[in-house]
């Protein structure tokens, strides 16, 4: 397969994170997020903050094979759909991974978030690959070191980028998408995961 997109790698110490820039074309995002906007059942859910139940920034879904907890609740998985096959199929094979599971976010406005986190729960296989895709508007992504909070990456993730983190990373950095005060439009972010 020939691909279109821009593949970088980010210098990281003690971490895996290679992004394919454009890696679905303007048509194919432009009609991904249509389909996942109008076809994904979308929840405003509550979890557990600081042990206050609170509705998360955005709204989410997960679909897939084996339930997922996180953050107090656990995701109860449905049943794959077309499109998230049809993604699921081209990201496979540059991640050279099964993707068993994917949790969606749709962020509704700039004000939408998701705080400092490492997607390190005991039910994601260790080391393995977690697969980002972003559809709609460019948001700003950070990464920080867990030991040293000071230290930060700041990037942007357009429409149609394929981000990949795998091996340490989850040990040793978090990452955010954090709120803006900027006029922007929705993104949908898939993040497809190995669940154990």
């Amino acid at each position: 397969m020939k691909l279109q997109a821009t593949k970088e790698k980010l210098i990281l110490e003690n971490a895996d994170v290679v992004i394919w820039r454009g890696l679905f074309n303007r048509d194919e995002s432009k009609r991904f997020f249509g389909e996942l906007y109008h076809a994904i059942a979308w929840k405003h859910e509550a979890i557990k903050f600081f042990g206050k139940q609170v509705l998360q920034p955005r709204l989410t879904a997960y679909y897939g094979e084996k339930p997922y907890p996180y953050s107090g609740i656990i995701m109860q998985p449905l049943p794959w759909i077309d499109p998230l096959l049809e993604i699921k199929s081209k990201i496979e094979p540059i991640a050279n991974t099964k993707f068993n599971a994917v949790l969606l976010n749709l962020y509704r406005d700039g004000s939408d978030r998701m705080g400092w986190h490492s997607d390190d729960e005991r039910e994601l296989a260790p080391g393995s690959a977690i697969g980002s895709v972003s559809f709609g508007a460019t948001r700003r992504f950070m990464f920080r070191r867990r030991d040293n909070r000071k230290i930060k990456i700041d990037l942007e993730l357009a429409d149609g980028d394929f981000l990949v983190m795998q091996g340490e990373t989850q040990l040793f950095w978090q990452h955010q998408v954090p709120k803006t005060a900027k006029k922007i439009g929705a993104r949908i972010n898939l993040t497809f995961r190995v669940i154990r």
